[in-house]
Formats: structure tokens, sequence, C-alpha cells
């Protein structure tokens, strides 16, 4: 074999290699390649999990909306709007919720760098465990996109990587509180790790109101099923 075509292949098996955890956010072969990756946990429970916040325009009501029932959430935060309202990551740990991480910049990781994904991880970890005060034990990628880098620096920060088994396809213009109760009940909910969105900063303008205006119905709709609801440490992941 020539050099040049073992250097290609050699090339190509390393980039191959190196994204071939992006199979993961392909919800039907998921439960194949790595069953415990969307977060099944005790079938009587259901983490309520949001992502993309801190957001001081909606984040506060979504704090407010559950603390009605009492209900406690995980929240994947990003690492520029943390930086940006650092009083509203305290608020959630006050409030008893649970912060996890989300990255810094909400971007593919197929299309960046190694050490940019490193850094993105590490800083936003850093950030969010010096000002919350709690330091985060799980790690969502954006998009639920994975790659070799990631699940590295979810590693050498010490953080879980947990996608999700539900979601409300919340991001959208077209979205609307039917549409996300109707989305993220769809299926059985024993067990589940439920997707939603508490800002829109990478979403459509507003999208969160039909999230907010869904979570009273989503709480009632696990209730009716006899489902405890709260965050990922009191879910028994698998």
């Amino acid at each position: 074999m020539k050099p040049t075509r073992a250097l290609a292949l050699t090339a190509g098996a390393l980039a191959v290699g190196y994204g071939a955890p992006a199979l993961t956010s392909l919800a039907p072969v998921r439960p194949l390649l790595a069953p415990r990756l969307s977060g099944p946990g005790d079938p009587g429970h259901v983490a309520l999990t949001f992502d993309d916040g801190p957001d001081p325009a909606s984040t506060p009501l979504f704090i407010e909306e559950l603390a009605k029932t009492g209900t406690k959430a995980t929240f994947f935060l990003l690492g520029r709007m943390l930086q940006k309202a650092p009083w509203l990551g305290r608020e959630l740990v006050d409030a008893g919720h649970e912060v996890a991480v989300h990255g810094w910049h909400h971007r593919p990781l197929l299309i960046r760098r190694p050490r940019a994904t490193i850094e993105d991880v590490t800083r936003a970890t850093d950030l969010i465990g010096s000002v919350t005060g709690q330091e985060p034990r799980y790690y969502r990628p954006p998009y639920g996109v994975l790659n070799a880098s990631a699940l590295y620096a979810a590693r050498r920060n010490g953080l879980r990587p947990v996608l999700w088994t539900h979601w409300g396809q919340d991001w959208t213009a077209k979205a609307t509180p039917e549409s996300v109760l109707r989305t993220v009940t769809k299926g059985s909910l024993a067990g589940a790790t439920l997707l939603l969105h508490d800002s829109d900063c990478t979403s459509a303008p507003l999208a969160w109101k039909s999230t907010l205006g869904a979570l009273p119905r989503v709480l009632e709709r696990c209730a009716e099923q006899g489902l405890t609801v709260g965050p990922l440490r009191e879910h028994g992941l698998r």
C-alpha cells in the first residue's frame, strides 16, 4: 500500500472514530448503542430537565411555576448565559434545583476542534461550580450530539453524559402548549428523562412560552400515572 493511501485511510479511520459517538443522537439507534445514555431511571420517577438557560426573561417564570407544586428539576446551563446572569444560577440552587453542564457555547461539536470542545466543557463546568456553589454532575452536549472530545472532557470534569428519552420539540415557532404536551408525553413516562427548554436563546423567539404553558399539564399527566417528578440526582440512573 502506498504511504499516501495509508495516511488517507488512517486519517479517515480517525475521523470516523472521532465522530462515531454522534450516532447516539439518533433516538432509534441509541438504545442499541448506548442504552444508558438517554437517562432511563427508576420506573416510578420522571426526570425533568431544561436546557439553554439561565435566561432573565424566562427562567424566573419556570422557577415560579415549579414552586407551585414544589417540583425540582435539573437545569443544563450554558456558560455564556450564566456569565450574563450569575444571580439566576444561584437562585436555581437556592430554590432546590440541580444545575448541570450544557457547555459554554451552543455550537455543534462535530465542527469544533478537540481542544475547543474540551475548553468549552471545562470552562462551563468551572463557572457553574464557582457561581452556584454546586458541583455539576451531568453533561448534555448541544443538540445531543457527542464526539470523542466531548466524552473525554466529560470524564475529565467528573461529568456523566445524559441525553433524554422524551422531548417536547418546544424550540420551533410552530410549538404550542398543546403540541409540547402531546409530544413530550408520547409513550410511557415510567423512568423517563424529559427534555424541555427554559430559554429561547437557541430557539424561535418566545418559544419558551409554549413550554411554560405546557408545564402544569405535564406535571399533572405524570401525577395521573402515579409518577414522581424530580431532578436527575433523584432519578436512580441505570
